[in-house]
């Protein structure tokens, strides 16, 4: 024998709302399970003598909304094993019922659910304020809203706002994107007797102390088409105008290859607002590098080839193959481990493709660079010396060389013979865990600082390079070094 659990909808405010099947149901019903008797039905129905419990007490007793609703469904999951259950809930049961949800998919082969209608208000709410939804719409939750599933172009409505705690967070997400001078309306029992529309600004939101489990906060779609520019969405348009039959001439003739230089330029500058620490301009600049990504993109969408899309499933589906620690099962105890699990699933993708392993190193890098790479790879197959006493003994090797070839007066081998001892020389800073390409960049800006140091003095005393020897020099050099600098 099967039970059955009837899900009755309430509606969205008062009697009025009901539809009479529903209504003589209600009435009929020996006893009735409430999600919550904070309902503007409940009362008269009350009246007319319907029993019921209600499960309010639950949402004391538990810390998250999802733990309640976890709790009242595994309870009327129980109680409809040994008989019949009538269940109510606010509004209609498949519109912003997370209860419903959890009882549909923890339905028993022994159990029939029915569910019966019941006004949303959805209808009520749209008539209230007078949208058409066929302009695009959102419904939201405002217990578990999350900033990237706001789409602010069109009208959002959000829902289960029952209280201060939830329109703070509400609040606070929307002023991720949203200024906090921008209107919204918070509508409360929408087509009932008791409907009441208030025009507040965004921070005043958790200031209202009417908030009940029949509160919606609406946010109109934003107008203002510059308050959309930090929306991925708003920048991928832009590169397509530019790019376009009406856009700019000189972003129309890029290609892959012409882009290169400007690629380069903009990690460089990047990389020396890092070193700076300057928050400020790191912004700047990884728009700029996030630019030359879009044009890119653009341009392989423009052929045919490839779009942004492609790009960011790529990288999506990488970072999620390869990190089976954070979202799989795999586990690690420190990153020695991660960089070993990266390795192993990296050649597990490339299958039993005969290639070197030095090819991963793009040869387009610049050469310090390169060379640590190379030795790093070389490494992690054992080509590597596993002291720095034979690393040594190879740069004072390379160094001998060099001088027997600047003898010789042989400059093509000069060049070779100084090209091993920066290569050697990388051997010894990789040993120490160095960074060489980051090393000598550091040494560069030291040095132009110092330098500028000297052009300052000599500025300042009126004169030319040429009218102080080398030791003078030094003497400005020496005094920027005690300064610090």
């Amino acid at each position: 024998m099967s039970n059955k659990l009837t899900i009755i909808g309430l509606g969205a405010g008062d009697l009025d709302q009901l539809p009479l099947g529903v209504y003589r149901l209600l009435q009929q019903s020996e006893h009735v399970w409430l999600r919550t008797k904070e309902h503007p039905v409940i009362e008269l129905l009350e009246e007319e003598g319907m029993n019921y419990t209600s499960f309010d007490q639950v949402y004391e007793s538990n810390e998250s909304f999802e733990d309640v609703y976890k709790k009242i469904s595994n309870e009327l999951i129980d109680k409809a094993q040994t008989g019949d259950v009538i269940y109510a809930v606010p509004g209609h049961p498949l519109v912003a019922e997370r209860t419903v949800q959890l009882l549909l998919e923890k339905k028993t082969e022994n159990m029939i659910i029915e569910i019966k209608g019941g006004q949303s208000f959805l209808d009520p709410i749209f008539t209230a304020l007078k949208i058409d939804p066929i302009e695009g719409f959102q419904l939201l939750d405002g217990t578990a809203l999350q900033r990237d599933d706001i789409q602010l172009n069109q009208h959002v409505l959000i829902g289960q706002v029952y209280d201060q705690f939830v329109a703070s967070d509400v609040k606070l997400t929307l002023m991720e994107h949203l200024p906090a001078e921008y209107e919204i309306y918070i509508v409360t029992a929408a087509g009932s007797a008791d409907e009441h529309i208030r025009l507040v600004k965004l921070y005043e939101l958790d200031h209202d102390m009417s908030l009940t489990n029949l509160t919606t906060v609406y946010v109109p779609p934003v107008k203002e088409e510059s308050l959309l520019y930090h929306q991925f969405t708003a920048l991928r348009q832009i590169i397509a105008a530019l790019r376009g039959p009406n856009g700019c001439p000189w972003d129309q003739k890029q290609t892959h290859k012409s882009l290169k230089p400007y690629l380069l330029e903009e990690a460089y500058e990047l990389l020396d607002a890092i070193d700076r620490e300057d928050d400020d301009n790191m912004i700047e600049e990884l728009g700029d590098v996030l630019l030359q990504v879009m044009l890119h993109a653009q341009i392989g969408e423009d052929e045919g080839m490839f779009t942004i899309d492609d790009v960011i499933l790529h990288i999506t589906d990488k970072m999620i193959r390869r990190h089976p620690h954070v979202f799989g099962e795999t586990v690690v105890n420190n990153a020695d481990d991660v960089v070993s699990n990266w390795d192993q699933i990296k050649k597990q993708e490339k299958g039993h493709q005969v290639s070197s392993l030095l090819d991963s190193i793009p040869k387009a890098m610049p050469s310090l660079m390169r060379a640590y790479g190379y030795q790093k790879e070389a490494a992690k197959v054992g080509f590597d010396w596993e002291d720095v006493v034979p690393m040594w003994e190879k740069v004072t090797e390379e160094v001998d060389e060099f001088k027997k070839e600047i003898h010789a007066s042989n400059l093509e081998k000069m060049n070779d013979e100084f090209g091993d001892i920066l290569f050697a020389l990388v051997n010894v800073s990789r040993f120490y865990k160095i960074d060489p390409e980051t090393a000598l960049a550091k040494t560069n800006e030291k040095f132009a600082t110092r330098f500028r140091y000297i052009e300052k003095k000599i500025n300042e005393l009126n004169k030319q390079f040429s009218d102080f020897t080398l030791e003078e020099l030094d003497q400005f050099w020496n005094e920027a070094k005690q300064t610090g600098l």
